[in-house]
């Protein structure tokens, strides 16, 4: 059985994207097979694995609407063993619509959890806010994965996560688990970067993976080319990163 993985912040610019494009690509050359669900109406990790945004005419709207099934959305990427269900910038409608729907929290999830018996790892890149999108993949998930980013404000923000990952662990998911929190953008030449780290693991200690994701050039310039990067420059810093994450939450979920 497959695992869903939320990979969610209400912060922007932390990484989740880019971690939710390049764990995925990781998993996948390490021979697990995935499936990445954009759940946030920028569609970065659509364009990001490689596809037209403007041509996406089945995704995470037409799936949380369930008019049309979660098999009719997925498309095989470029990355080996990786597929995904797009999105598309209609997405931002979807909180309106869901509003007075009964049952709103659960649409992703009654759409989704059939998959894991065809998956290892279902990956979901949430909206950068905690309205009804991420609820969704909080409450769709098995776990999640939070990024935070080596900066002055890391740990703003942080506690308004956890109480709503509390509360849907109380109202919505009671198996939700936290898969661990990701220490993103590291410079080891800023003393800010090493004073953030250090903060997190004191205050986290096992929560944290030991994986870190430095800066770097590489990883920046990889969405552009709509590839993930371990197709762009599988020999660079941030593939060694995201490779060596993928292999952490490997041996976890396999022991």
């Amino acid at each position: 059985m497959g695992k869903i993985i939320a990979i969610a912040n209400q912060k922007g610019g932390v990484g989740k994207t880019t971690t939710s494009v390049n764990l995925a690509a990781s998993l996948g050359v390490l021979e697990k097979k995935v499936l990445l669900i954009d759940a946030d109406p920028q569609a970065n990790a659509t364009s990001g694995l490689g596809l037209d945004v403007e041509n996406v005419s089945l995704g995470t709207y037409q799936l949380l609407e369930h008019s049309c099934s979660a098999e009719e959305c997925i498309i095989a990427t470029d990355s080996p063993n990786v597929d995904i269900i797009p999105a598309h910038i209609d997405l931002v409608a979807i909180e309106i619509e869901l509003v007075d729907k009964e049952e709103r929290e659960y649409m992703l999830k009654k759409a989704i959890t059939h998959l894991k018996s065809a998956y290892d790892y279902i990956l979901i890149d949430c909206a950068p806010s905690l309205g009804l999108l991420t609820l969704n993949a909080l409450t769709a998930a098995d776990a999640v994965i939070i990024p935070i980013q080596c900066e002055y404000f890391a740990l703003e923000g942080l506690g308004k996560l956890l109480n709503t990952i509390k509360s849907v662990q109380k109202i919505h998911n009671e198996a939700l688990d936290i898969e661990g929190l990701l220490l993103t953008m590291y410079d080891s030449r800023l003393r800010l970067s090493n004073q953030v780290v250090e903060e997190v693991q004191k205050h986290f200690t096992d929560m944290v993976f030991q994986t870190i994701i430095q800066r770097n050039v590489r990883l920046g310039e990889a969405p552009s080319y709509g590839e993930s990067i371990i197709n762009y420059d599988v020999s660079s810093k941030g593939a060694t990163n995201y490779l060596s994450l993928a292999k952490e939450i490997i041996i976890k979920n396999e022991d």
